[in-house]
């Protein structure tokens, strides 16, 4: 077969050995296909860098093959890595990811989630906090019957199926972490309070204080929003409080990334004076220096697993979910770095 010529259905049939509707089963998911042939299909498949054609798809079925992503998120680096993760998955199943932002008001929110319904005539949608717990974005869904599933959702946990970690065991343990170093003076930057997240790593780090008998101090503990900007005003109250505590532990990597740059200016060496430990585990968190001590979120995992889910029609209009399979949780990580030592 020549390089420039793209590779076709009945090409990957000649060479697995079998029939072009085998391929075809294997690319929709067909469970009636066995584990060694679907196999055999899509190692070839992968091999030959095949693509279904998606207009031909959508004629040949009631598929649209378009998978909608929703998202209110002001951090770039978490919704960057969600977003690689969901278009690569997309793409390994012959879907194509359409994307909007939903912000604004409530009315804003329910045009463009019309709009996607709409104009794509999508197969799916993944929602992401906060646009997971807003009521009415779910309302119109469900009227749409377009099925969904959500990404760390606070509320109507048994509306739709959702992927998510455990983010108050993940805070708990990563404040751990920090009182097995010696710190127990800990500050800490909330999250948006918008997303059940920020509450939940709230509790986790107060109640690791609480069980460690060790005192919350008022001072140390400032509201953020997920955002760099935010997280320098926190900080800069933090580390100028007359309570100046020996570690911060910010809701996620980019307030971190920010008192880590309050502390350069003020003189504070970190971590020599000042340990910083954030959360999700973003690209800068290995472009800092020091290198971010921080909690892996699984935010790519967590985009395959909400793609999986409705490209295998494991979520569907016909099909309603079991209870065990409305709440998929994924494992989290403590990455440790050099942004934290024993204080001095």
């Amino acid at each position: 077969m020549s390089e420039r010529r793209r590779a076709t259905i009945q090409d990957v049939a000649d060479r697995a050995g079998v029939s072009k509707m085998t391929v075809s089963r294997v690319l929709n998911d067909d469970p009636k296909v066995s584990d060694k042939t679907r196999q055999k299909v899509q190692q070839i498949a992968n091999e030959l860098n095949y693509r279904p054609n998606v207009s031909a798809r959508r004629l040949a079925s009631s598929k649209s093959y378009f998978i909608g992503l929703l998202y209110d998120n002001p951090s770039e680096g978490y919704i960057s890595q969600f977003l690689l993760g969901a278009l690569k998955s997309c793409r390994a199943k012959g879907y194509h990811l359409v994307v909007d932002e939903a912000s604004g008001e409530s009315e804003q929110q329910l045009q463009i989630t019309r709009s996607l319904i709409e104009e794509t005539r999508v197969d799916g949608v993944i929602l992401l906090p906060p646009v997971c717990d807003q009521p009415e974005v779910i309302e119109v869904l469900k009227e749409s019957g377009v099925p969904f599933i959500r990404v760390a959702p606070d509320t109507q946990l048994d509306c739709s199926p959702y992927v998510c970690m455990d983010d108050y065991q993940a805070a708990f343990e990563m404040t751990q972490l920090l009182i097995n170093k010696g710190h127990t003076e800990i500050g800490f930057i909330i999250g948006n309070p918008n997303q059940g997240a920020s509450r939940l790593r709230y509790q986790g780090y107060m109640d690791a204080l609480r069980s460690n008998k060790l005192a919350i101090v008022p001072e140390t503990i400032e509201q953020g929003y997920f955002t760099y900007k935010s997280g320098l005003s926190a900080a800069e109250k933090i580390l100028t409080s007359s309570k100046r505590p020996t570690a911060v532990f910010a809701s996620n990597d980019d307030m971190a990334a920010a008192t880590i740059s309050v502390a350069n200016r003020l003189q504070i060496k970190v971590p020599d004076e000042l340990s910083v430990v954030g959360y999700d585990d973003t690209h800068i968190a290995q472009a800092l220096w020091p290198p971010l001590t921080t909690v892996r979120q699984p935010i790519a995992e967590m985009a395959n697993r909400a793609v999986e889910l409705l490209s295998s029609g494991q979520v569907s209009k016909e099909r309603k979910p079991k209870a065990s399979e409305y709440r998929q949780v994924l494992d989290f990580e403590l990455k440790s770095r050099d942004s934290v030592i024993s204080p001095t």
